[in-house]
């Protein structure tokens, strides 16, 4: 039976942490037929996971322009093309406003807006030369529905989802759909320990309308589709946190009382 992304060359950009978004996509991808690039800043799980899914590796930091570019050739050297790129790079650094400090503005500011610069202008540049495809990166649902203590990550994410409408909007004649992923909380690795704290999970609940958080599997399939040549669909941020933009996320005052509350019943 024919995979979805068949014949397909595709990239996975933040693929190093075990059983993050980024490995949940490329083995959803390599399930689906494409042969996949997977890439992040240590080597060995990645090489791991290449050698799973049967496809290649290479150690890329998103925040020097000249590893994105090598990137983009060694995804050529190995497949001959890309043809869809996703970057799952992110730091979701909590901290009160007021006590941001001037060195995490910059790794924030490195990480998801200067990088994301230069992941859309090395993989929209490549693919408009060779025909098409698709680059989708990773947005937040906090953007769309705020939270406290999380303005530095939530403003540079915002600034990358302009750069997804401007990409788009200059590039769709070449064929090049960009695109963006705005999960809410997610059970990832990254989030298992606060996930699993008794109360927090609760708090968050009641503000998404399909009754649960969401999972990596749930990312995996959204970025599935915008890979897949029956998308028509640029320049959007897909709001794939089970309807929590259509509320909002907890405040720091409820989510306490949502912990105390567990703590008491046990």
């Amino acid at each position: 039976m024919a995979g979805r992304l068949d014949g397909k060359v595709a990239v996975v950009l933040g693929a190093a942490g075990k059983d993050n978004m980024g490995q949940v996509i490329a083995r959803r991808f390599a399930a689906e037929g494409a042969r996949v690039m997977v890439a992040g800043r240590h080597e060995g799980p990645l090489l791991e996971l290449a050698s799973e899914i049967d496809g290649a590796h290479a150690v890329c930091d998103i925040t020097r322009k000249a590893d994105v570019e090598g990137l983009v050739k060694a995804t050529e050297a190995a497949f001959g093309r890309v043809d869809v790129a996703v970057n799952c790079t992110g730091w979701g650094l909590m901290a009160k406003i007021l006590d941001t400090t001037e060195e995490q503005i910059d790794r924030l500011m490195d990480l998801h807006f200067k990088g994301g610069y230069f992941f859309l202008q090395s993989f929209v540049g490549a693919m408009a030369q060779s025909g098409g495809g698709s680059v989708i990166l990773t947005s937040s649902a906090s953007v769309y529905a705020l939270l406290y203590h999380h303005a530095a990550y939530i403003g540079t994410k915002a600034g990358a989802d302009a750069l997804v409408r401007c990409f788009a909007n200059e590039f769709g004649a070449k064929q090049v759909r960009v695109n963006s992923i705005a999960p809410g909380l997610t059970a990832t690795p990254m989030t298992e320990k606060e996930v699993r704290m008794p109360g927090l999970e609760e708090a968050f609940l009641k503000e998404y309308p399909l009754g649960r958080i969401g999972t990596t599997e749930d990312v995996a399939n959204a970025a599935l589709w915008l890979a897949g040549d029956e998308c028509f669909v640029t320049g959007q941020v897909l709001q794939v946190n089970g309807g929590l933009t259509l509320r909002r996320n907890p405040s720091p005052r409820e989510i306490n009382a949502s912990l105390k509350a567990a703590a008491e019943r046990t």
